[in-house]
């Protein structure tokens, strides 16, 4: 047979669209076309190819060769392509049985000699290949990888003879069985190590159960990096579908996938970041910061230190829970649902209203310092917190001695609440959400209406004021939001 057709996956974003491999072989002068919109490291790939079926003892067929790699408007780039484009090529020469690749999708970059390399962004093209119902080929080092696509097919290779043993009927391969390494869970740091601070506890408490932005501002060694480390631990252990997406963001990103699965990501980026750093970016869009924290924590320390144009990226995703990255070529959309804790100084010197008294920094430079960040993204972080210097005593017990398991433990009784009651977490309500979960007493919402108007709050605020205040009630197990409730939440956005 003269034509074969291969499966394959490409990798745009997050996604990883299908790519059928078409091999021609026809008469004429020996000559090889590689058609189909492929990038440089594609387009090297016939002399790769050419090179590691000659090594492996087969025969490159001297004949006019075409390579189509449909659809054609798709870029195609990377050497995930290899390894399919030498089967159609063994199996449009009658080397290989056609119909033996049928139901098989390949991932793998040739070398040389014939070995099967590793590729990045396996687990995407596996969840891909379990829906279409085939089974996935990938190198042996990415087998682990795509075993977490349960209910798929998965076939390890080391070697391009290996596999062609096995289609020929040979020697069979057995279905890859993972290795028991699905689980590398390392401990969160635990919240009583935190000395103090109990008010700034209970307001990372309320942001774990409501899944609500987060602020803190305090001087230097106050503890507000401490506090946010704790944050993770305090979350609801990720679904596996949620899993499987942190995993394939990190396979995308060249980020080892299996590292810490499933655990929620913690991600710190130097406020020196850049603009693509955070969001994400380049002639091939990769994922930014924002992006690898999906389903987890962005912390951002020194938040007036980042450059203000890289922070007002930050609106849409913080709202839309994705970020899309436009190019000349196409759009790219990547999912951004991430939790966002930020800390600062209250001053350029850090001490302002520090009881030692160290701060010389004059109103204008202080009202300069707070005016890197705008209003629209203070508005978007629902609890503002003021974290104070506690004893510098060093044998002092925690406050209250909880634990983050027993915090936690409140978090996920909260979060049952509010997954029965609407489906998501209360900072993702919309605005039909909140007036159908949101209710108030007519003389509580005339109060929370007066003290908008005399605090100067915009309507953003308000609304998140009354999800704050969701989340509170559902702390204590209560249907309806009290004037407690109420101004436990506006509490949280006076104190800037």
């Amino acid at each position: 047979m003269s034509l074969a057709i291969v499966h394959s996956r490409a990798q745009v974003g997050v996604d990883a669209p299908s790519v059928t491999v078409e091999a021609h072989l026809a008469n004429g002068l020996p000559s090889l076309a590689l058609v189909g919109l492929p990038e440089t490291a594609v387009k090297e790939s016939k002399d790769r190819v050419r090179s590691a079926i000659l090594n492996c003892a087969l025969d490159f067929p001297p004949r006019r060769i075409t390579l189509n790699l449909a659809p054609a408007d798709l870029p195609k780039d990377g050497g995930r392509f290899d390894l399919a484009i030498a089967l159609g090529i063994l199996a449009a020469s009658g080397q290989l049985p056609a119909e033996s690749l049928s139901n098989l999708e390949c991932l793998g970059e040739l070398a040389l000699s014939g070995t099967i390399r590793p590729v990045q962004g396996v687990l995407p093209a596996a969840l891909a290949a379990r829906h279409a119902g085939r089974t996935l080929v990938v190198p042996r080092e990415n087998a682990e990888e795509a075993s977490l696509a349960s209910g798929l097919t998965v076939l390890a290779v080391e070697h391009l003879l290996e596999l062609v043993a096995h289609l020929n009927g040979q020697t069979p391969l057995a279905p890859y069985e993972a290795q028991g390494l699905l689980r590398h869970t390392q401990p969160y740091p635990d919240l009583a190590e935190v000395q103090g601070q109990i008010a700034a506890k209970r307001a990372l408490l309320v942001a774990a159960a409501g899944g609500h932005n987060l602020l803190l501002s305090g001087p230097p060694g106050t503890g507000k990096t401490l506090l946010a480390s704790r944050l993770p631990g305090l979350l609801p252990p990720l679904t596996e579908e949620e899993a499987l997406q942190v995993a394939a963001i990190r396979s995308v990103a060249s980020h080892t996938p299996l590292q810490s699965w499933p655990q929620r990501p913690f991600r710190h980026p130097h406020h020196s970041a850049s603009g693509p750093a955070l969001v994400g970016g380049g002639s091939r869009p990769q994922p930014g910061e924002i992006t690898l924290a999906h389903h987890g924590v962005l912390f951002l320390d020194e938040l007036p230190e980042f450059d203000r144009r890289v922070l007002e990226v930050l609106r849409e995703p913080l709202e839309s829970g994705q970020i899309v990255i436009a190019r000349a070529r196409d759009k790219v959309a990547f999912p951004a649902r991430f939790q966002l804790v930020a800390a600062m100084n209250p001053c350029p010197c850090g001490f302002l209203g520090d009881a030692s008294g160290r701060c010389r920094c004059s109103p204008e430079q202080i009202q300069r310092y707070r005016g890197k960040l705008s209003g629209p993204l203070l508005d978007r972080i629902d609890l503002h917190i003021t974290v104070a210097r506690e004893s510098t005593q060093l044998d002092v017990p925690a406050d209250d001695g909880e634990t983050s398991a027993s915090a936690a433990s409140r978090v996920a009784a909260a979060r049952d609440i509010q997954l029965h009651r609407q489906g998501i977490a209360n900072a993702f309500l919309d605005l039909p959400g909140l007036r159908a979960h949101c209710h108030l007493a007519e003389a509580d919402r005339q109060w929370l209406e007066h003290a908008c108007e005399r605090l100067t709050l915009s309507l953003r605020s308000a609304h998140r004021v009354l999800k704050v205040a969701r989340t509170l009630a559902d702390l204590q197990g209560e249907e309806r939001i009290s004037r407690q409730h109420l101004a436990e939440a506006l509490q949280y956005r006076t104190n800037l």
